[in-house]
Formats: C-alpha cells, sequence, structure tokens
C-alpha cells in the first residue's frame, strides 16, 4: 500500500494539474512561466527583481557559442587547448587538464549536460580569445535582446560581485537560445561520457533531472551558489507547443523542480498554439526584378502561431501582403517585406516578416535573350532590356 501510495503521489507531481495560480512556484524568490514561440508571459513572480543566476549564466554563454557555430566562426570539430584558467575553475566541472585537447563538440556536452565550469571557460576563450571579452560578448548580447536587468562578470555562473539576472531576462536569453535547435540536442541528454585525453572516460549525469522525469522536457539549465539559492530554466514541447520557465531562489532542487513542474503542468493544461500559417503555405506572387525568373512566391519567414486558452475557438485570418518589387539576387530567408494578419473584424493583430520560397538568380545576357525569342515566338512585342 506505501509503495501504491508513493507512485500515486509521483504521479500527481508530475502529471497532474495545478488549482491555485498561487501554488504555481510558493518557494520562489522569483519565477516566470512565457510561451516560447510568441513570448508571452503565462505566470510571474516576483520576474524582475535582480538575483544571483548561479550556472543558469551558462545559457547565455551557450547562446554565444551556439551564433559563432551558425556564423561560422566556430565548427564543433574545431579543437580546443585547454588553458591553465579553464583547468583551475571551482564549483561544476568534468575535470579537465591544462593543455588536453577536446572538441567544441564534447566541450559543449560538458557545459550542457553536466554544467562544467572548465569546459564553459575553455569554449569562451575559444571564441574570444579570453574570457573577459566572451563576457562582454555576453553583455552585449543580453542588452540586444532587452534583456536589461542582467549584468554578467563571468561565463559560468559562480558568485561574483555585480553578477546578476532576473526571471523574465532569463527567459528572454533562453527563448533567444531555443533559436538554435540543436542545443537541444545537447540538453536534453541525460547521461553520457566524456572520453578523456588518457583513455578514461568521464561521466556526465544532467544536473537538470527534469529531462529524464518529465515528458517533454528537453532543457535548458540548473543553477546553485549559496548565495542563488537553486534555480532551473526549464524547456518544455507538448504537441508543438513550447514552454519556458524559471525559478530562482529556491532552498532545494526538489523545490526547483517541483514548483517547474506545477508551472509546466498549467501552461500545457491551460494553453494551446494554433499555426495559423506555415512557412510552406504561399502567400502571393510578386514580381522580380532582374531575375531569372519573373515572379517569386511569398513565404513566412517563420509560422505564424498564436497562443490560445484550450476552451477558444479557432479562428480564420486574412493576410495583406506588404512588399515591393524585389530586385534579384534572392533566397529563401531574405526578408523581402512583411504580412499583415487581419482577424474576422479587420484588425491586424501582427505583422511578420515574409521571404522568398524559392532561391533566384540574377539573369545574365543569355537569359534575356532566351526570354525576349520567347516572347517574340509567342507573337508579343520584344521588350527592351536595359
Amino acid at each position: 500500500m506505501k509503495k501504491f501510495l508513493l507512485i500515486i503521489m509521483t504521479f500527481c507531481l508530475f502529471v497532474g494539474p495545478v488549482k491555485a495560480e498561487e501554488d504555481y512556484a510558493p518557494g520562489a524568490k522569483s519565477a516566470i512561466l512565457i510561451d516560447s514561440a510568441t513570448g508571452k508571459v503565462l505566470f510571474e513572480k516576483n520576474a524582475d527583481e535582480a538575483l544571483a543566476p548561479a550556472s543558469m549564466t551558462k545559457i547565455a554563454s551557450m547562446l554565444i557559442i551556439m551564433e559563432a557555430i551558425d556564423n561560422g566562426n566556430l565548427s564543433l570539430d574545431d579543437e580546443v587547448t585547454i588553458s591553465e584558467e579553464a583547468a583551475d575553475m571551482g564549483g561544476s566541472q568534468v575535470f579537465l587538464e591544462a593543455g588536453e585537447v577536446y572538441t567544441v563538440h564534447d566541450l559543449l556536452k560538458g557545459v550542457a549536460i553536466a554544467s562544467g565550469n572548465d569546459a564553459v571557460v575553455a569554449l569562451a576563450e575559444k571564441v574570444a580569445g579570453s574570457q573577459g571579452e566572451f563576457v562582454a560578448m555576453m553583455n552585449e548580447r543580453a542588452k540586444e535582446l532587452g534583456a536589461s536587468n542582467t549584468n554578467f562578470v563571468n561565463a559560468h555562473g559562480l558568485d561574483a560581485e555585480g553578477h546578476y539576472s532576473t526571471a523574465r531576462d532569463m527567459a528572454i536569453i533562453a527563448k533567444e537560445l531555443l533559436t538554435h535547435e540543436k542545443i537541444l540536442e545537447y540538453t536534453s541528454i541525460y547521461e553520457e561520457y566524456l572520453e578523456k585525453n588518457d583513455g578514461t572516460k568521464t561521466w556526465l549525469v544532467n544536473t537538470n533531472k527534469l529531462v529524464r522525469f518529465y515528458d517533454g522536457v528537453d532543457g535548458l539549465k540548473t543553477g546553485y551558489t549559496t548565495t542563488a539559492g537553486y534555480c532551473l530554466t526549464a524547456t518544455a514541447s507538448k504537441d508543438d507547443f513550447r514552454l519556458i520557465s524559471v525559478v530562482m531562489g529556491e532552498e532545494s532542487s526538489e523545490n526547483r523542480s517541483s514548483d517547474t513542474v506545477k508551472m509546466l503542468n498549467y501552461g500545457f493544461n491551460t494553453y494551446k498554439i494554433n499555426t495559423i500559417k506555415t512557412t510552406d503555405e504561399v502567400l502571393g506572387k510578386v514580381r522580380v526584378e532582374g531575375g531569372k525568373s519573373d515572379y517569386a512566391n511569398i513565404v513566412l519567414l517563420k509560422n505564424a502561431t498564436e497562443l490560445l486558452k484550450n476552451t477558444d475557438e479557432v479562428e480564420d485570418y486574412k493576410f495583406n501582403l506588404k512588399v515591393d518589387k524585389i530586385k534579384a539576387p534572392v533566397s529563401p530567408g531574405d526578408i523581402v517585406g512583411s504580412a499583415e494578419i487581419i482577424d474576422s473584424n479587420g484588425n491586424i493583430i501582427d505583422e511578420v516578416d515574409v521571404t522568398v520560397k524559392n532561391e533566384i538568380k540574377k539573369a545574365n545576357l543569355l537569359d534575356y535573350l532566351l526570354r525576349n525569342i520567347k516572347i517574340a515566338c509567342s507573337g508579343k512585342t520584344i521588350l527592351k532590356q536595359s
């Protein structure tokens, strides 16, 4: 009977709905729950209180690293030589030694899974030349994203004077990190081995236990110091609906997990994401100037979505394209204009960026010649090209 009751209690903790909003994060000094797609706040508690973020700092560090990878300045296969500074880092670590060489891929596992301070400093030095320069990049990027109540002093999150953030800012930075979807391949790993240079292996276990025990959780980062208490920025996805939650200043790791579960349950039980239109659906055609093709199919740069209560009905929307003549060359991903999303009452509910569905290269003289021949053969007047 005791075992049966324990199973029921565990099930209620991780699956059951939350009834009272004040119970969503009762133990946290600060908390927030947002929809990852729209950024809409679903719940908050003292979300702008500046607190020590501990190792949640690494969310910003991983953002800078992933941006360096995506812009071509860094590769997962690049080798990193561990410096004395990185090897001497205290706190959580993956026990790197000065002079050892690892790939960016291996070090990123050390950061995302085991919260290795030594691993993140090694990557910071690889990206920016020094941890100091890397931290400057972190602060600049935070301000660009609107995380205005954040200041980082280091890349790892150990307590330091002037090192602080807020639950809201952590959610903002996490939302941007999730645009680099490959990071979830690392943060979703529960356990892994890091092969050392001497042939031995270090067992990496995810500090975010919800990765194993809550269906849909695939990131992001825990934190703990004596000043910060227990912290957790988590993300979970169900039926293409992704949430981001943050708790700061919890009294125990169990509390940070249970409060996170309560917020996630509230979000998934109360809201849903409606995809208004996907990037595969053509909105219309627009004339292309100087291209191998005369017209371009226009699509959304990213899916248009809206956040609804589970009880809300889905509405039909219209799109009003705002695109001037396009000049070739142009490629998918290039912003060529925008589209207004209009509801049934004629109200503009949003304006989103649009791009072209296919690449259109610039026309050459042969293209113009063949085009004019085609026109001539069809009996139409040949157009002069300037």
